[in-house]
Parts: structure tokens; sequence; C-alpha cells
């Protein structure tokens, strides 16, 4: 392992917590924080002058986001490691931040030890993406996309919810009986379900409907 120490700039417009993850670096022999910076335009002078092997940025900034930073540094340097670090740690802002080109995506809530090993990783494939809630974020696109129904889809399951059958569905869209047969199938298997009913409820929860009429 070489001994030249991991050089890391802190993005974070509140002194305080840049203060404390920098004595966190501190405690890893193998890092060393060589720059500070509160703003995105303060963040990108700071990175030009101290030539860091990563970045460390809060996702809020004042004037900006740390993926503007992400989407910047990663341009130019292409083997930078940059780590986005967040309050808001939802699904869309790990997508986002992995999209931007983040080498990793940290909560604000995690250990400072999981910063710095997510720094010290970036470092070393900054190509990579590293982030706890990724698979999680993963399962939950990947379903969400499984349940997706198509704009006729969707016009066939609301007047299936409307207590309508495949005759009266096919003379309200103009289409054969047939074909509304083939969409209400495709309807069932995306919502994983046998009959109308199920597929009402199922539609229900996952917020496609937001009413059923009742028989």
């Amino acid at each position: 392992m070489s001994e030249t120490p991991v050089r890391v700039v802190l993005v974070d417009d509140h002194e305080l917590i840049r203060n404390g993850l920098a004595a966190s670096f501190t405690l890893e022999p193998g890092t060393e924080v060589v720059g500070q910076a509160g703003s995105v335009a303060e963040a990108l002078e700071v990175c030009a002058a101290a030539t860091p092997d990563a970045v460390v940025t809060d996702l809020q900034l004042p004037d900006g986001t740390g993926l503007d930073i992400v989407r910047r540094l990663r341009k130019d340097h292409p083997d930078l490691g940059l780590v986005v670090l967040t309050m808001h740690s939802g699904d869309d802002q790990i997508f986002a931040a992995m999209e931007a080109g983040a080498s990793g995506f940290v909560g604000k809530d995690a250990p400072a030890g999981e910063v710095v090993r997510a720094t010290m990783h970036a470092a070393a494939s900054p190509r990579t993406f590293l982030s706890s809630g990724l698979a999680g974020a993963m399962m939950r696109r990947g379903a969400a996309e499984s349940t997706r129904l198509s704009d006729r889809e969707h016009e066939v399951l609301l007047l299936l919810a409307d207590g309508l059958g495949s005759g009266a569905i096919g003379q309200e869209l103009y289409m054969s009986e047939s074909t509304v047969k083939s969409h209400i199938g495709r309807i069932y298997q995306k919502l994983g379900a046998n009959n109308r009913a199920q597929a009402l409820v199922t539609a229900m929860r996952i917020g496609l409907l937001t009413s059923v009429r009742q028989a």
C-alpha cells in the first residue's frame, strides 16, 4: 500500500461540520485534509489549488448543490474520488449522485468512520459507486418499474375500477373486446393479480388508483 496519504477536500456550508469531519480524517493515518470550502464556487477554487485525491461534499450549498461540484469535477478530473454527504438520503438523492458521477454517497447520520472509509474507497476506485442504501434503492426502483402501466393500460384500469366489463371498456375506448382482454391480462401480470378484485386492491395500495366504485 502506498505511504502517500489521500489528499481530501471537505465541502459544507457549516464550519462546525467541516471541522468535525476534519478531526475524523486526522485520526486516519492514511488521509490528509488539504482544503475546506463552504460553497460550490469556493470548492472549485480550492480543488484547483489543492489538487486533492478525493472530495467530500454536502448536497445542499448556498450557491448550488454538491451535484454541481460532482459534475464539474468529474468532467475535468475523471480519476478524482467524489463523495456526497447529505442529510437527505432518499432513493432519488442516491440515484442523482450516482448519475452525476459520484464515487460514493453517505448519509450524515452515518458514523464518521464510514465517511472516512467511503472517501478512501472513492480515492482508490473513483469510477465505482458505493452506498449502503443502493441495494434497497435498486430493489424499490425495480419493483416500481415492473408495475408501471402504459397509458392505455391505465385507462383500462380506471374503467375496471368504475365497474365496467371488457365489452363496455372496448366501447368506451373504441377497441375490440379481445384487445381489451389483452390489456387486462397485462395489467393483472404487472400487478401480480389473478382477478379484477386483486388488481384493484394492489393498484390502490401502490397509488395507481385513488378510489374504486363499490359493486
